[in-house]
């Protein structure tokens, strides 16, 4: 009898962990109480993997020997409760990519804000050294898809605290932590402590071999860092000192120590802007020269490197209001991963053409971090139906400058302004590109 691996969400994540699985000689069946993707869903059909959708199978689900689930369930989820009530392990996607990762090398960066830029900076300097490498976990492919279709050397991976809260094995061998600050608390019985513990889990099974960066200037990682035993090298970033191993900066220059290699640059260099930046940069660094990166590679692309284009990628401030360019974001997981990443007040632009999309998965976190949503498309009815009773402000736009007109009239100063539709363009604009260029374009000409 093989061995039954299933599936819970039949996004990104799970779609990547069930071909994973089905490669290893799993018996894998992907449930989701939702629609899948079309995408999705041809791939499963192609991949021989038994699916279902619109509902679940708890009689079949409940005979699994093992359940990977979609980061964006929760705990209260009833058929949670009672696979858990049943003794059924439980795994993240992630930890089901270690498994069968062989010997690459991981690099997995957690925080409640930077880790994106932090992991797609971390990212471009190991792609500019020539290191055989992918991006992948919340920004790219799922790390599992990677594994079971494309293995690497290293991955550097983008990794939420809810796809940290189920990992059983996983290690990282370069782990950063770029902050932590209360979020996502709902999922975390509104208890602070329970969110930081999962940020920490980043650290769970390292080895004295391995690194791990942290800020040393961020008052919560200080405050809880006594509390674990810690066996792998530790590498601070901060402002506020000079460490003998780490990063710091003072009077503008930025200095990296590691393993008696030192590397200075003036952050006047960095192409990414701002002092959060300046601790993102320091971060990307400092896990290069870990990795044994040159100092020639590592400042080369910290001086060019562009943000990936349509993924939350930083348009401009106006009047105090940062406008958001996700339009690479065309399916619900996309965008539960860019709301996730906010730390400020957000106005969402959401639609477009939808592809069965249950946006019952993005509720707690509209309610948790938007102040209102302009609906950006032709059929907006589905939307409206879906977060009308959370009383959130709503509105219709039918072009990317309307949509900006809207957003620029609702917003305050202090408020971030999010283009990540959860749907495909093609019902306004040719493709997401020209979607997200007609928005920057809208955002320019405030």
């Amino acid at each position: 009898m093989a061995y039954k691996c299933y599936i819970l969400g039949g996004g990104e994540s799970g779609t990547g962990a069930a071909i994973l699985a089905a490669k290893q000689g799993y018996e894998v069946f992907l449930s989701d109480a939702g629609k899948i993707g079309n995408q999705y869903k041809e791939e499963l059909l192609a991949y021989g993997i038994a699916f279902e959708e619109g509902g679940h199978n708890r009689e079949k689900i409940l005979m699994a020997d093992e359940i990977v689930k979609s980061p964006g369930i929760p705990e209260k989820n009833e058929l949670l409760k009672a696979i858990r009530a049943k003794g059924i392990p439980v795994i993240s996607e992630i930890e089901l990519a270690w498994r069968f990762k062989g010997n690459s090398r991981i690099v997995a960066i957690t925080g409640s804000n930077g880790k994106t830029t932090t992991t797609s900076l971390t990212y471009h300097i190991c792609k500019t050294a020539g290191m055989d490498c992918a991006l992948v976990g919340n920004i790219g492919l799922s790390m599992a898809r990677q594994v079971a279709l494309d293995p690497k050397a290293l991955y550097v991976t983008e990794v939420s605290s809810f796809q940290l809260d189920d990992i059983k094995d996983f290690r990282a061998d370069v782990a950063v932590l770029t902050n932590i600050t209360e979020d996502h608390l709902d999922r975390y019985e509104y208890r602070f402590e329970n969110y930081i513990k999962a940020k920490f889990k980043i650290i769970q099974n390292q080895q004295s071999t391995d690194a791990f960066i942290f800020c040393a200037d961020d008052p919560v990682t200080q405050q809880y860092f006594n509390q674990y035993s810690i066996p792998s090298n530790l590498y601070p970033i901060t402002m506020q000192q000079e460490p003998k191993r780490g990063a710091f900066i003072k009077n503008q220059m930025m200095t990296i120590e590691v393993n008696d290699e030192s590397i200075s640059m003036s952050v006047d260099d960095f192409k990414l802007k701002g002092r959060h930046n300046q601790y993102n940069t320091m971060a990307a660094g400092l896990a290069a020269a870990v990795l044994g990166i040159r100092k020639v590679s590592i400042r080369e692309a910290i001086t060019n490197f562009e943000n990936l284009e349509h993924r939350m990628e930083y348009v401009a401030t106006v009047k105090g209001v940062t406008y958001i360019n996700d339009s690479k974001a065309t399916n619900i997981n996309s965008t539960w991963f860019a709301l996730e990443s906010m730390s400020q007040p957000t106005l969402l632009i959401l639609g477009g053409v939808d592809k069965g999309n249950d946006y019952s998965i993005l509720k707690s976190l509209v309610q948790e971090k938007v102040k209102a949503i302009i609906c950006l498309g032709l059929d907006n009815q589905k939307l409206h139906d879906e977060f009308r009773d959370t009383g959130i402000k709503m509105a219709d736009a039918r072009s990317a400058e309307e949509a900006v007109k809207l957003a620029y009239h609702f917003a305050q100063s202090g408020d971030a302004v999010l283009l990540s539709p959860a749907c495909a363009s093609f019902d306004l604009f040719k493709n997401y590109e020209d979607r997200g260029i007609q928005f920057k374009n809208a955002v320019k000409a405030l």
